[in-house]
């Protein structure tokens, strides 16, 4: 092999000694002598990241004058300190924390809602099963508990579902809704408190309510049973009547049945709440329940109107969800409420704990919609027609 090619290799011999260097370009070492010459490679320049007016190196080792801005970064901690006079109007993502933290922290329940000036009855009802009526009664009533109101469930359906959510016991043998429908007890008399959410009072429903649709059949004004019940409690009415321990709002969950157990609680509500499930199912037998409602306004009760109609399981992703949506707002206006409850996990868990969502996850999607719709029922007040 020639002296002048010590590596062995063959081909041409380099016109110039600048191609046989691997160079960086930067006045570095060749990156072929080992070791290299450290000294002579690019030094790093700090540079803080708490500043705006700051550079950032360049590959040259030369400062950029082209910055971006700097970013604030808040913790969880600051977050919390922040209480109910932070608003974020920044990103989607930002607010979801916001809502997370403040919601595990108790920030959210610390803002609470004004007080309507006189009872509010509004009747959970949707003869569609499945729709989320009574998942709907128990979480508004928990939120709207935790805006500090004072709230009683009436639970009028025959499986207690809402029983089983507030955590209340209704075995047979305790003082239930059938006690007070067909035996004319009192209200007060029937009625327990929540012991997860003070200011939560309910009306627990048992297995014998099922055949209280037969026995009032014979009963003088049957479907006024629950109307005369509540009026009656001394704690519902105007603030002048009951004063400031007096029930803000008493929710009716009922049966997904149009029978006279709803019946009754048409009759004795002012308001309707029907919660919808955002699927083309549950739209096709809302027109038969308003059918009926109009018929209870011409007959029996002519005060009754729906004030508020809730989207529950509302997914996002498609387009049915919107369309029915679309459709329903377009349809019913303001009395669709702007917040949708999303599918949950959480929602669905926490019955089996004896809880609602609001107390089992407070920081889930489910529970701060949940909460949002409370506070918006809330806002809306009372209808004054």
């Amino acid at each position: 092999m020639s002296g002048d090619n010590p590596g062995g290799w063959g081909g041409r011999h380099a016109a110039d000694e600048s191609e046989r260097k691997f160079s960086t370009g930067q006045d570095t070492a060749s990156e072929r002598g080992y070791p290299q010459d450290q000294s002579s490679s690019p030094q790093t320049v700090d540079v803080s990241r708490e500043t705006a007016d700051e550079a950032s190196p360049q590959a040259d080792g030369s400062v950029s004058r082209e910055t971006r801005p700097a970013w604030n970064v808040r913790t969880a901690a600051d977050f919390a300190d922040q209480h109910d006079a932070y608003h974020d109007a920044g990103t989607p993502l930002a607010q979801a924390a916001q809502h997370s933290v403040l919601a595990r922290s108790g920030g959210l329940r610390r803002q609470g809602a004004p007080r309507p000036d006189a009872t509010r009855v509004l009747v959970v009802a949707n003869q569609k099963g499945g729709v989320g009526k009574t998942t709907s009664t128990v979480n508004v009533a928990a939120g709207l508990s935790q805006l500090g109101q004072r709230v009683l469930v009436i639970d009028l359906d025959p499986q207690g579902n809402a029983s089983t959510a507030l955590g209340v016991d209704h075995h047979r043998g305790v003082p239930s809704t059938y006690d007070m429908l067909v035996e004319g007890q009192p209200l007060a008399e029937v009625m327990t408190e929540c012991a997860d959410l003070p200011g939560l009072w309910v009306v627990p429903a048992t297995i014998d309510l099922a055949g209280a649709e037969i026995e009032l059949v014979s009963v003088v004004a049957r479907e006024q049973r629950l109307a005369r019940a509540i009026n009656a409690h001394p704690l519902v009415g105007t603030a002048e009547e009951a004063g400031d321990d007096r029930f803000d709002y008493v929710l009716v969950d009922c049966p997904p049945s149009l029978g006279l157990l709803t019946l009754n609680a048409l009759v004795a509500g002012r308001e309707m709440f029907i919660p919808i499930q955002a699927e083309y199912y549950a739209l096709e037998g809302l027109g038969q329940l308003l059918e009926t409602v109009e018929m209870v306004r011409q007959h029996l009760n002519p005060r009754l109107i729906v004030s508020t109609i809730l989207l529950t399981m509302y997914d996002a992703r498609t387009r049915l969800a919107a369309g029915v949506a679309d459709e329903v707002r377009g349809h019913f206006g303001d009395q669709v409420l702007k917040t949708a409850v999303p599918r949950s996990v959480r929602v669905s868990e926490a019955p089996s704990y004896g809880q609602t969502v609001m107390t089992y996850d407070p920081a889930s999607a489910g529970a701060l919609s949940y909460l949002e719709a409370a506070r918006e029922i809330a806002s809306k007040g009372a209808p004054t027609s």
